[in-house]
């Protein structure tokens, strides 16, 4: 079996009613997964993840791709103490074989996901985007 993944999404931007609530969770979880996150005073961002304060939170399943299974169980285990709820704690799916995936709701009720789709080699660690002069 072979996946392919390219850059099916540019960015995803998400609404929360309590910045710091979010703030907190998605550096935990996302600390977790070896992701930085920027604190922008009004919002915060992370990659092409990007959180801002709205009237209607966001309501989106997003899924974040983990090294290894014991990321899963790290990522799992930091949204919890960071104020997320349990979505699905940390097991194999049956999505395919060797889907490994745990769930959470952030604050704003966002389905948070990390998966470890199995051993597999890459042809490379991220896309890099250069601009034209």
């Amino acid at each position: 079996m072979e996946l392919k993944r390219g850059r099916l999404i540019d960015h995803l931007h998400l609404r929360t009613r309590d910045l710091a609530a979010s703030k907190r969770f998605y550096m935990a979880v996302l600390g977790v997964l070896g992701i930085e996150v920027t604190d922008g005073g009004e919002h915060f961002y992370a990659d092409e993840l990007w959180v801002d304060v709205g009237e209607q939170p966001s309501r989106v399943h997003v899924a974040f791709q983990a090294a290894d299974r014991a990321m899963v169980d790290r990522f799992h285990a930091a949204g919890l103490a960071a104020g997320g709820r349990d979505n699905g704690g940390p097991g194999e799916r049956a999505y395919h074989p060797g889907y490994y995936a745990a769930f959470l709701f952030d604050p704003d009720g966002n389905n948070i996901e990390a998966v470890f789709h199995g051993p597999a080699n890459r042809s490379a660690d991220a896309v890099t985007i250069t601009w034209a002069p």
